[in-house]
């Protein structure tokens, strides 16, 4: 969420803001709102002073035995507290206006966030290795894993409906092994682990920006609850109405978890094999740094989601989003894009941003600091794919297939896999070995 009096303060840079966004505000609304609001609070303060100063009075006029004068100063101060009761309900509900107004408004993007219209203004950075040349005609990964009797689309939408999928013996084992690798590389590197719940309430999924913008997009259970689309809703909100030592800053916390997303918006889009489904397994990162340390982190964030795919050996770029592709949180977003035989192009697997202060004003996450400054300040928090087991299992069966249909398991994965070099076809009523 944007703060208020900066957005009161400096609307012309709003303005350019949502301009750049290829958005917009109602800025009229927002001032009406606020000036309504600014007026309100002062007409009640007038009568609560006025209410105490006619208080005061009728102590003093019992006293002096001027009942009469007393009880017409308890009528005044009836009538006040009336008024009173009237504007501080009006008040209320300009509040609650106020707040869905500017829990509606974008982060404003950083100065070096790319300017652009859409995602073909993004700009690329660098890449890394290249693209395989296959000396036969290379297959889709929704085929191989068919073949190989790794993933099955069918029993997947017997049990749960389209974009759903079970992974079977050699499938699942991959998926287990690289959670296991991702995790334990970020655990290597200084992040902390955790395990949290993948069911949490709206205002945690409102803390980081989900809701209300992207309900529709949300799994919603229970007493309105929902399922995390990424473990960046837990791991944030676990400092929630919190003060952090900013001695302990930065914070590196890694989870992996199921992630659940309904996809409402994306009909169409990469529908066949595991690109985009409606629940997968994601290894996420999230940070809390000091406001002058969260670019670093988030360069430092970006080069650890490409160490994981580096060390993969999978071909991939790296992505500047332009300001009319970033995310609603966001004000820096680098995407990290693996290349995907099957599509002649590379596809996000990861998107690492910085989200400045604008999740932590939400969810009221703040730092002290008393060599620095008097007070309380809002954390920066940053979060990254690092990365999702799905689109990487898919870059993988498309990047290391072998012309007999078998998928060679890249080395680093072997250990976690008992040894195991190769993915073949499955012995006669097996799953793939």
């Amino acid at each position: 969420m944007l703060d208020m009096k900066f957005v009161r303060e400096m609307p012309d840079e709003i303005d350019a803001a949502m301009a750049a966004r290829q958005t917009s505000w109602d800025r009229a609304r927002f001032f009406e709102l606020d000036g309504r609001r600014r007026a309100l609070i002062c007409r009640v303060e007038e009568l609560q002073a006025t209410r105490n100063a006619e208080s005061k009075k009728i102590g003093a006029l019992m006293r002096q035995g001027q009942r009469e004068q007393a009880e017409a100063a308890k009528d005044a101060v009836r009538a006040i507290g009336d008024e009173a009761a009237v504007l501080n309900d009006e008040l209320g509900a300009i509040d609650d206006e106020l707040e869905r107004f500017m829990a509606r408004l974008p982060n404003i993007p950083a100065a070096t966030t790319p300017v652009g219209s859409d995602e073909s203004d993004n700009v690329e950075c660098r890449r890394w290795s290249t693209p395989p040349a296959f000396a036969f005609d290379p297959r889709p990964h929704w085929e191989l894993g068919v073949d190989l009797g790794i993933l099955d689309f069918d029993r997947g939408s017997k049990l749960s409906g389209a974009r759903f999928t079970v992974l079977a013996g050699a499938g699942a084992a991959l998926d287990r092994a690289l959670q296991s690798f991702f995790l334990n590389t970020h655990i290597a590197h200084g992040f902390t682990e955790f395990i949290p719940p993948v069911i949490v309430n709206r205002e945690i999924m409102y803390g980081t920006g989900q809701l209300p913008k992207f309900e529709e997009d949300a799994y919603h259970v229970g007493d309105d609850q929902f399922l995390i689309p990424t473990a960046e809703v837990a791991l944030t909100n676990l400092h929630a109405g919190e003060v952090l030592d900013g001695a302990s800053l930065p914070l590196r916390y890694t989870a992996g978890t199921p992630c659940f997303r309904e996809e409402a918006g994306s009909a169409g889009r990469d529908t066949r094999g595991i690109i985009r489904q409606h629940e997968f397994t994601k290894v996420e990162m999230v940070k809390f740094a000091r406001p002058e340390e969260s670019d670093d982190e988030l360069e430092s964030m970006t080069a650890e989601a490409e160490l994981l795919l580096q060390q993969l050996e999978l071909p991939y770029r790296v992505i500047s989003l332009c300001t009319g592709d970033l995310g609603f949180s966001a004000r820096q977003t680098y995407d990290i894009e693996v290349w995907l035989p099957s599509y002649n192009a590379y596809k996000e697997i990861s998107s690492c941003s910085n989200c400045g202060d604008f999740q932590a004003r939400r969810a009221s996450i703040r730092y002290r600091d008393p060599e620095r400054f008097k007070g309380t300040r809002f954390v920066h928090t940053l979060n990254g794919s690092g990365l999702p087991t799905g689109r990487t299992m898919a870059a993988i069966m498309e990047n290391y297939q072998n012309e007999d249909g078998s998928i060679t398991v890249p080395e680093v994965l072997r250990p976690y896999m008992g040894g195991l070099e190769r993915i073949e076809q499955p012995a006669a009523g097996g799953a793939g070995a």
